[in-house]
Parts: structure tokens; C-alpha cells; sequence
């Protein structure tokens, strides 16, 4: 019988996680802007101003360390550092200057992702992680950042390189699951591996005592009966392959929503009878638990931070529901000796969820017209396990 109360250690860390474009509004000079702008577009609207938290960032970290929470994940967008090849602009990096300070100020532990999904548009333009000079490009701006993050203890390089790759660097697709999309592109892929090794190194020369990771986007693949071989086949270059290059780090971050079942053919359609998200996923905590122990194994022990855990719906009923079933699971995986620092939901705001805004994974809403914040009940209930370390279903 599961456990309806449960303890987490008191260094654990408690938080949630943004990313830039999917908040901030009008990151104009990105690859995603232009994709959402095309006459010929295959996304269902853009962007626009999205929660318009590059101006409000202030009150969304107050509300976050306000609800007991310590600890809050966002992206510097490259587009703004770096609009156009080789003209950088310092007031865009004082900007996420002013949001790490905004975090210590609230007593809020940043954690920094350097690269999120969305690239500058005449770095796209020219091939994007194909271009022979990505990695020099690359590096020039981590080089660039590197000044702002001089006390930011946790940096993640480059957020869910599988689904880079996997999205063909952000070109193809909108849902972002591994079981919709074409194989990964092996150039993307390698140039990606090779990135994040180049910046790993470069961030921990000036800064050696930071801890650096990346985040691996985990589908807790499942084999049809007898599919075991084509499964391993199939999730190794979207998953394992990146897992994999984490070995060395000072963490990995896990981030997991959902399964994906893979038979003779690849990926097995959702069955018609199942309960589905506003994304169209299966509704499956137990993915988070099966994603940590998969991840350990594969990285060789290397520390996990979960960076990214939530639920499309409506309901934040629901919501809680499925939090606290993914957080069952993991505590059973910390006590069976996997080696997690920390949570972190996803996301503290309902987003712009890379075409459409009705998918909300947000702990805080927002009125569309006046941007007026609006706590769930999910972000009062999720900051009391942070304060307390306790964990408790309440409404069960």
C-alpha cells in the first residue's frame, strides 16, 4: 500500500523552472520568433508578449520564495545576449544580472540554463548546430555570460539536447516527445555532446567551484513484450547517448512527464482508454521514478537534480495528484540509494508551450489581459513540503 506521508532530507532543494522564451515575451531576434512569424507557419499562434515575465520577473521570484520555495531555474536567451553575429548587448546581460540578484535578494538559489531550445536567428539561419563554426560560436557567448554567473551555484548548459537533436535544432515539431519525431540527427547531435563538453570546460575554469550539468529529456521508454532489443535500439540515440555524456558532470538533470511504449515498429500509439494531459501525453507520474533510476544507471552514479516534472490540465487538483505520485516515486528511489539533490516543477508559470498557450503546467496563472498573477494551490501546497520537509496528500 503506498504511503501517504513521506520526509525528504533537509538539504533537499525545492523549486521550479522557466524558460526564456516561454515566459519572458517578444524574444524577437530568435530562430522561434521567425518560425511563429512565417506566412508559412505550422505552429497554432505565437509567442507574443507570454507572460510577460522579462518585466515581471521580480514579482514571480517573490511569489516563488513567498510559497516556501528555494530555488528557481530560468534561461539566458542567446537571441537577446547576442541579436546579430558578433554585436553583443550588455544591457540584455544586465537584465539577467538583475535576475540573480532579484533571486539572492529573495533568498532563492538560482539555477542558470544557458541554452534553452531557441537560438539566434542568424545563428539558425546559417545551419544552426550544423554550421562548421557552431561550437566557436557557442563558445564565444558562454564566454560572454560567464562574468553574470560569477556567484550562480548551479548552471545547466544546454536544456534537453536529445530533443535539440531530435527536432532537427528546433525546426521541426511542436510537442516536443520523442515518439512524435523523426531519429536525431547524428551531426546535431555530436555538435551538441561536443558543446556542452566545450562549456563545461570553459565554465569551470572561471568558475570552479559552480556545479555544471545538462538536462536529459526522459520518455521512461517501456518494450512491448518481446520488443526488449528494439527498444534499446530505438531510445539509445534519443536518450541514453546524451545520459551518457553526463558522466564527469557535477549533476545530471532529469526531466520527465510521461512513457512511451516502443514494439516491433517503434513507438505504440497511447491506447484510446487511457487518461491524457492537455498535451496529449498519457497521464503517468510514475515516469519521474523510472526516469531517475534509468538516469543513474546509465550516467554511472553521477548526482541527479530533477529540472523539469509537472502536468498539462485545468485541474490543479489534478495536478497535485500527479506531483505527488511522481514524488512518491522518487522518494522511493532516493531511499533505494539514488543519489537526488533536488526538484524543481515544472513550471512556475503557465507558458507558452512552443505553439499554443493551452497546455498549463503553471503553479501561478495569469490574466491575459493585465498579466495579474494568480497562485494555484499547487505552489502553496508544493512550498509547504520545501519549508517542512514533509509531504502529505491534502485531499486524501
Amino acid at each position: 500500500m503506498t504511503s501517504t506521508h513521506y520526509e525528504f532530507p533537509s538539504e533537499f532543494i525545492w523549486g521550479a523552472a522557466t524558460a526564456g522564451h516561454q515566459v519572458e515575451g517578444n524574444n524577437v531576434a530568435s530562430d522561434w520568433w521567425a518560425r511563429e512569424h512565417s506566412p508559412r507557419t505550422d505552429v497554432q499562434e505565437p509567442s507574443g508578449d507570454a507572460a510577460d515575465s522579462y518585466n515581471r520577473f521580480r514579482e514571480d521570484i517573490r511569489l516563488l520564495a513567498q510559497s516556501g520555495l528555494k530555488m528557481y531555474r530560468f534561461g539566458i536567451e542567446w537571441s537577446r545576449i547576442e541579436p546579430a553575429e558578433g554585436r553583443f548587448s550588455k544591457a540584455q546581460l544586465l537584465h539577467y544580472r538583475d535576475m540573480i540578484d532579484a533571486c539572492h535578494e529573495y533568498s532563492v538559489e538560482p539555477m542558470v540554463t544557458i541554452y534553452h531550445f531557441t537560438m539566434p536567428l542568424w545563428f539558425a539561419s546559417e545551419g544552426g548546430w550544423k554550421r562548421p563554426d557552431a561550437l566557436e560560436k557557442f563558445e564565444r557567448y558562454v564566454r560572454y555570460v560567464i562574468p553574470i554567473l560569477h556567484d550562480v551555484q548551479w548552471i545547466c548548459t544546454i536544456n534537453e539536447p536529445n530533443m535539440v537533436a531530435l527536432t532537427q535544432g528546433g525546426t521541426e515539431g511542436t510537442d516536443f516527445v520523442a515518439a512524435s519525431l523523426p531519429a536525431p540527427d547524428p551531426v546535431i547531435s555530436k555538435a551538441l555532446v561536443e558543446a556542452h563538453y566545450l562549456s563545461r570546460a570553459v565554465i569551470k575554469e572561471a568558475l570552479p567551484d559552480a556545479k555544471v550539468g545538462w538536462t536529459i529529456a526522459c520518455q521512461a521508454f517501456h518494450a512491448v513484450p518481446g520488443y526488449e532489443k528494439e527498444m534499446e535500439a530505438y531510445q539509445y540515440p534519443r536518450e541514453d547517448y546524451f545520459t551518457e555524456a553526463s558522466v564527469g558532470d557535477d549533476f545530471v538533470g532529469v526531466q520527465a512527464y510521461l512513457r512511451t511504449f516502443i514494439g516491433k515498429d517503434g513507438p505504440v500509439p497511447v491506447a484510446d482508454d487511457v487518461e491524457r494531459t492537455l498535451t496529449g501525453w498519457e497521464y503517468f507520474p510514475q515516469a519521474l521514478g523510472i526516469a531517475v533510476h534509468h538516469t543513474w544507471e546509465v550516467a554511472q552514479h553521477t548526482p541527479i537534480f530533477v529540472t523539469e516534472n509537472g502536468l498539462a490540465t485545468d485541474d490543479d487538483r489534478r495536478r497535485i495528484d500527479y506531483t505527488f505520485d511522481a514524488l512518491s516515486g522518487l522518494h522511493e528511489a532516493m531511499e533505494e540509494g539514488v543519489d537526488v539533490r533536488g526538484y524543481l516543477h515544472w513550471s512556475l508559470l503557465d507558458n507558452y508551450e512552443w505553439g499554443s498557450f493551452k497546455p498549463t503546467f503553471g503553479l501561478i496563472a495569469w490574466d491575459k489581459n493585465t498579466f495579474e498573477r494568480i497562485s494555484k494551490p499547487s505552489l502553496g501546497w508544493l512550498g509547504g513540503i520545501s519549508r517542512t520537509g514533509e509531504m502529505a496528500h491534502p485531499y486524501k
